[in-house]
C-alpha cells in the first residue's frame, strides 16, 4: 500500500510496522476460512481463534487495504440513521438489538484496544456532531432528544459552547456524543492482526480468492499460490468486493472520502481548535469531517475521489475551508502545509442499514457499514465468529438474513456522487 500515497496517506505513516502475513502457500485446511482482511474479518479471525477454532484469512493485498485502514479514525456509536428510523426500519426484534450493540460499539473498540495494548492512538473524548444553519441545529436537537430516551449520554451544545469546543463560529449547535472517540485507524487494524495471530489466527496477505468450490460439506478457496479447504466461510470484503460474489459489490454504492492531513501545527493554535480532543463532522449533505492526530495534524475530510481533476478542487476546498472554519490559522495559512493526502470507497446500502446474507450452506457475510465501519465493524466480527461457532443462532443475531438485493442506477449514482461533489467543492463559498 506504501507504493501510493493516495491510498493510505498518513495513516501508513505513522501506523506500527505491520506483522508478518505470508501469502497463503500449498493446500491448508481450517475450520472457519475468512475471506477480507479488514476489521470485521479481523475481529472474527480473533474471536474464533481465542475460542480455540482453526481459521485463515485470506487478503487480496494487505491488512487494512480497504476502507479499514482509510478512514476518518471516528469511532461512533450506532448508523447515520436516528433510532427512530432504524426501529421503523427492522421492526420490534431486530431494531433494539441492533440499536443496543452499536450503541456500545465504542466501548467494545476501546476495550479490545485496551486489552490487546493496540499503539493506535485511541482518545475516547467524545464526538462532534456539528450544526450547520437552523435546520442543522434542528436535526440535532431531534438527534439528542431521541438518543436521551434510550439512555445515551448525549448532549445538545448551543451555538456558545460549540464555539468553544470547536474553535469554530460557523456553526449552530452540536451533539455531543460521550460514548465516541477517534483512533488510529490503519494502526488498530494492524493492532487486530497482530492479536488474532497471537491468540494462534492464520492470517495471509498476497491472498486474493479466484474460486470457491464445494464437496460434500466443505469448501475449497484457491489463491493464486494454494488453497484452503474449511467447513464455514465468513466473506468480509465490503466496499471492497471484486470477482468472487458479485452480488454484494451490486447491492453497495460506492461513495468516495478524502482526507487532507496538515504538518503538525503549533501547540498554541492547536489549543485553540478542538481544545476537548473530540472528532467531528457536520450536517451538510456533502459534508465535512475534522480531527487531529497524535501529533497535532489536522485531518480534514469531506466526499470526493483524490484523482484526475479531482485532486486539484478538493486541495483548494480544503484549504479554503481551513479558513473559513478556523481564523486563527489565517496568520500561518501560508506555511501550512499538507502532509499527506488518500482517499477510499464507503458502501452505501439503500437504506443505511448494514446486511447479514447467507451466501450458501456454510457462507455468510456482513456488508454496509455505510462510513461507520469501525465500531459496527469490530462488533459484527464478534457477532460473525459466534454465529460460526455454533454459539449465537441465526435468529439470535441482530440483522435479519435476507437476500442480496442490486441497488437501481448504481454506477450511474456513483458517477454523481464522484462528480457532485467536483461541482459542490468548486463552488462553494471560500
Amino acid at each position: 500500500m506504501e507504493r501510493d500515497p493516495t491510498t493510505h496517506g498518513l495513516w501508513a505513516q505513522t501506523a506500527p510496522k505491520p506483522v508478518e502475513c505470508p501469502a497463503l502457500d500449498g493446500a491448508k485446511t481450517a475450520d472457519i476460512a475468512i475471506v477480507g482482511g479488514g476489521y470485521t474479518g479481523l475481529s472474527a479471525a480473533l474471536e474464533l481463534a481465542e475460542r480455540g477454532l482453526s481459521v485463515r484469512l485470506l487478503e487480496a493485498v494487505s491488512i487494512g487495504y480497504g476502507g479499514s485502514g482509510r478512514n476518518v479514525g471516528l469511532v461512533n456509536a450506532g448508523l447515520w440513521v436516528r433510532p427512530s428510523a432504524l426501529l421503523d426500519l427492522l421492526g420490534p426484534l431486530y431494531g433494539p438489538r441492533l440499536l443496543h450493540v452499536l450503541g456500545n460499539g465504542p466501548s467494545e473498540v476501546f476495550a479490545r484496544v485496551e486489552r490487546h495494548g493496540m499503539a493506535c492512538e485511541a482518545v475516547r473524548n467524545g464526538a462532534l456532531h456539528c450544526g450547520v444553519g437552523e435546520d442543522g441545529a434542528r436535526e440535532l436537537s431531534e438527534r439528542a432528544t431521541e438518543w436521551q430516551a434510550h439512555g445515551a449520554p448525549v448532549e445538545l451544545l448551543d451555538a456558545s459552547a460549540t464555539q468553544g469546543a470547536v474553535g469554530s463560529t460557523a456553526y449552530r449547535a452540536a451533539l455531543l456524543d460521550r460514548r465516541a472517540g477517534t483512533i488510529q485507524p490503519l494502526a488498530y487494524a494492524r493492532g487486530l492482526a497482530r492479536a488474532a495471530q497471537e491468540a494462534g489466527a492464520w492470517l495471509h496477505a498476497d491472498s486474493p480468492v479466484r474460486s470457491v468450490t464445494r464437496s460434500g460439506a466443505a469448501w475449497t478457496l484457491s489463491t493464486p499460490g494454494g488453497s484452503v479447504t474449511a467447513a464455514r466461510i465468513l466473506v468480509a470484503t465490503n466496499a471492497y468486493t471484486k470477482g468472487l460474489w458479485p452480488q454484494l459489490r451490486e447491492e453497495l454504492v460506492h461513495l468516495p472520502y478524502f482526507n487532507f492531513a496538515t504538518v503538525p501545527l503549533p501547540g498554541t493554535v492547536r489549543e485553540t481548535i478542538l481544545p476537548g480532543g473530540q472528532g467531528c463532522w457536520d450536517t451538510k449533505d456533502v459534508l465535512t469531517s475534522f480531527r487531529f492526530d497524535a501529533a497535532n495534524r489536522l485531518v480534514l475530510g469531506s466526499v470526493g475521489a483524490l484523482r484526475g481533476a479531482g485532486r486539484p478542487i478538493h486541495e483548494r476546498w480544503a484549504r479554503a475551508t481551513l479558513r473559513r472554519l478556523f481564523p486563527t490559522l489565517g496568520p500561518i495559512m501560508g506555511k501550512i502545509a499538507f502532509d499527506s493526502a488518500w482517499y477510499g470507497m464507503i458502501g452505501m446500502t439503500a437504506d443505511a442499514v448494514p446486511r447479514f446474507h447467507r451466501l450458501d450452506e456454510g457462507v455468510v457475510s456482513v456488508s454496509g457499514y455505510n462510513g461507520r465501519g469501525i465500531a459496527p465493524g469490530t462488533v459484527f466480527g464478534r457477532l460473525m465468529a459466534g454465529h460460526l461457532a455454533g454459539e449465537i443462532a441465526e435468529s439470535e443475531l441482530p440483522l435479519p438474513v435476507t437476500p442480496p438485493t442490486a441497488q437501481s442506477f448504481r454506477a450511474l449514482r456513483e458517477g454523481f456522487y464522484e462528480y457532485g461533489a467536483q461541482i459542490a467543492h468548486l463552488t462553494s463559498k471560500i
